[in-house]
């Protein structure tokens, strides 16, 4: 399998012949927000399927979206179906926490997040996380904050996608700071931890030094290595990639 962080929440997922893109935010500018200039934008591959853990601006960034072809599988929420149908997209796939849907030979499976999430104007749609099942199993978290039975979510995990940080000083509930996700990563127990949403985007005018943006990932190995010594913790750059091999005994 092989690994490719776009930045922030954005993560190119290929195995099994199959290309997985989570949450593409692909600009330079979102809103409020300004991608640093330490955090390279490389074009992602081209994705059999897009997943998009909810609809947060951040997260479903309808020009991104828009720059893949309109036969694109988009997975999304429950609830969210109607915005990229709206663009133009033909085959879009609604979950429910516990449902599933296959893309080749690779089984999508959504999860609990606990997470609020709605656009301006709009009602609150459920935040998902995705279990991704091949010949490895990767459980991209998504948006969330820690909760009872995060460790019944997933067993046998070759490869965890945490939420570390934000774009803001203060990472507020709902959302996974360094220690929070470290202590998910001592329930999930992965063989690979590869931190994730942090350092990418920050609020226009505010700049901030390259050691300031990877201070929550490096928070996070620390705090990872005590609590799960373990998991091998990987910090990658934006458009940085890594490859994971199948271990013996992974699924089939």
């Amino acid at each position: 399998m092989r690994v490719t962080w776009i930045g922030h929440s954005t993560v190119a997922l290929e195995l099994d012949g199959v290309c997985l893109l989570t949450d593409p935010v692909l600009r330079s500018r979102v809103t409020h927000l300004t991608r640093a200039r330490s955090a390279q934008l490389v074009a992602p591959p081209r994705p059999d399927a897009v997943l998009v853990s909810h609809v947060h601006y951040d997260h479903l960034d309808l020009p991104s979206l828009r720059r893949f072809d309109r036969s694109t599988r988009v997975v999304v929420p429950r609830g969210a179906g109607s915005l990229l149908r709206r663009q133009g997209f033909s085959q879009v796939v609604e979950l429910l926490e516990g449902e599933e849907t296959q893309v080749g030979e690779v089984t999508v499976r959504a999860t609990r997040a606990v997470h609020d999430a709605r656009r301006v104007f709009g009602s609150e749609v459920p935040a998902l996380g995705f279990v991704i099942e091949g010949s490895t199993r990767t459980f991209f978290v998504g948006d969330t904050d820690l909760f009872d039975g995060m460790r019944d979510l997933a067993t046998g995990l070759d490869l965890a996608l945490l939420p570390v940080a934000g774009w803001g000083p203060r990472v507020p509930a709902g959302h996974l700071d360094s220690q929070r996700a470290a202590e998910a990563v001592a329930m999930l127990r992965p063989r690979v931890a590869i931190p994730v949403h942090w350092g990418t985007y920050r609020r226009i005018g505010k700049h901030l030094p390259p050691a300031k943006l990877r201070e929550p990932a490096e928070s996070f190995a620390r705090l990872a290595a005590g609590l799960a010594p373990e998991v091998e913790v990987r910090l990658l750059e934006p458009g940085a990639s890594a490859e994971l091999a199948v271990c013996e005994g992974a699924p089939a």
